[in-house]
């Protein structure tokens, strides 16, 4: 049985750029649910117990919509918790700046490159800075598409676009929302260790060992090819 990962912080730690009702609508109802639906939909399917992560990548390849949707989003919304982290936290440096900066000069291009992408993104979905072989990149992925399915990318950071997410604090501003959200919540400790396992230094994100399975179980996000 899937579980729902406790919060990182207080539901009030990341206030006044996310605020408190937001978190415990978001993650006590959204992410809750999805992670409901999971446990009877992967019963259902004979995958109970599987790592999440395998649970998204096996419904991908069935072509499971209804699985790999709640499944991929209860790995979506666990990772992004862990994205964020109360305000005045370490900005970016040692190797995450640098791959910053040869892929897109500066932090506040990559600010830029990430607010555009995720304002130009129509409808729901999720804005990533993933790493690969050919370095550093913004995406997007609607719905609840999201990592665990493409080649060569790595997930170091995302931001969830779907209007949840935002809308009790900023209403339909979703520029003004990203932009706080990246200047002042963005997690880069987590971004910096994320890269390091990318590059073989450590385990990356892995969703919480389903009940009764040790773990040790839990398969890790791939590696890519660099």
């Amino acid at each position: 049985m899937y579980v729902l990962p406790e919060l990182p912080y207080d539901h009030d730690a990341l206030s006044p750029f996310v605020s408190a009702d937001t978190l415990r609508t978001h993650h006590g109802k959204h992410h809750k649910t999805y992670v409901e639906k999971t446990n009877d939909l992967a019963a259902k399917a004979g995958l109970a117990g599987r790592p999440l992560e395998e649970v998204v990548r096996e419904a991908s390849r069935r072509g499971d919509k209804k699985l790999f949707n709640n499944a991929a989003q209860a790995w979506n919304h666990a990772f992004f918790w862990e994205c964020m982290r109360p305000p005045g936290g370490a900005a970016p440096s040692g190797d995450l700046l640098r791959a910053i900066d040869a892929a897109f000069d500066d932090l506040d291009a990559l600010k830029q490159a990430f607010v555009d992408e995720g304002v130009n993104h129509f409808a729901s979905g999720w804005v990533w800075i993933v790493t690969g072989g050919d370095g550093l990149k913004v995406i997007s992925t609607h719905d609840a598409d999201d990592t665990l399915v493409r080649d060569g990318v790595f997930p170091l950071l995302v931001c969830d676009l779907w209007e949840h997410a935002y809308y009790l604090d900023y209403k339909n501003d979703r520029k003004a929302f990203l932009e706080r959200w990246f200047d002042n919540v963005a997690n880069w400790d987590f971004a910096a260790a994320q890269l390091a396992s990318a590059d073989g230094a450590g385990e990356g994100f892995r969703y919480p060992a389903a009940e009764g399975v040790a773990p040790g179980g839990a398969a890790e996000t791939p590696r890519p090819s660099l």
